[in-house]
């Protein structure tokens, strides 16, 4: 990792006149592990949710799952799609199964460490929170807690839970009933998204943050997207 802590890994760049040859992977039968990679591999940069839940005993769990995104504005919905661990449900999803209810933290550069620590396979017993020092705050309108050195905290109740392909992923949407936004990063209309500094997941091993940023005029009107005078990202 440089001096700053911002990466380690230099990629050539890619020239569409190179790009005259394939690789085909046909995806019909392909082994688990080796769709796995590829999907994730191409798929990319995705962002991390980084999800609180709670238990029916007021354990509170704190995990990361890259495979998420909106899907919805009217009203606001997430989804986060998750696997089983050999064949039964992982913590996170028992628990929105069982309660309804989880909260989506934006992950940070300044969390990576504890976010990533966070991804390690726990037992049911053992709270991520608890077990590494994770500061929460509560919920207003879900019991699962947020985390507080998030810049971003949404709470969501489960509107449904649709099994994918041969069962093994389920994806779970929910509607954000609340956002909690920092100052520092919403001026009560706008959020700041390079301000948020939020990191990105890679194939294998590997996080990115935001990096350049480049700017093009939109051009489809979208909501909220008046005419800036100085747009920032």
């Amino acid at each position: 990792m440089n001096p700053r802590g911002r990466g380690i890994f230099a990629a050539p760049r890619l020239e569409p006149e190179n790009m005259k040859e394939f690789i085909r992977v046909d995806g019909q039968g392909l082994d688990p592990a080796d769709a796995y990679r590829l999907v994730v591999g191409c798929v990319v940069p995705r962002p991390v949710a980084w999800i609180t839940t709670q238990d029916g005993n007021g354990r509170v769990n704190a995990a990361p799952f890259s495979s998420y995104n909106y899907v919805a504005t009217r009203p606001p919905m997430l989804a986060v799609n998750i696997s089983t661990l050999d064949g039964d449900l992982k913590d996170t999803a028992r628990n929105i199964v069982q309660t309804g209810e989880f909260v989506v933290n934006v992950s940070t550069e300044a969390d990576l460490e504890i976010m990533h620590a966070s991804a390690a396979e726990y037992p049911p017993e053992i709270s991520e929170p608890e077990a590494l020092g994770i500061p929460l705050l509560p919920s207003h309108h879900v019991k699962p807690p947020r985390i507080a050195s998030t810049p971003v905290q949404m709470e969501c109740r489960l509107d449904q839970a649709i099994a994918l392909g041969e069962g093994y992923n389920t994806l779970y949407i929910g509607q954000v009933v609340a956002f909690h936004l920092s100052p520092d990063i919403y001026d009560g209309r706008r959020v700041a998204s390079a301000a948020m500094r939020p990191i990105a997941r890679l194939g294998g091993p590997f996080y990115a943050a935001l990096g350049e940023i480049f700017h093009r005029p939109m051009l489809q009107r979208q909501p909220g997207a008046e005419p800036e005078p100085n747009p920032k990202p």
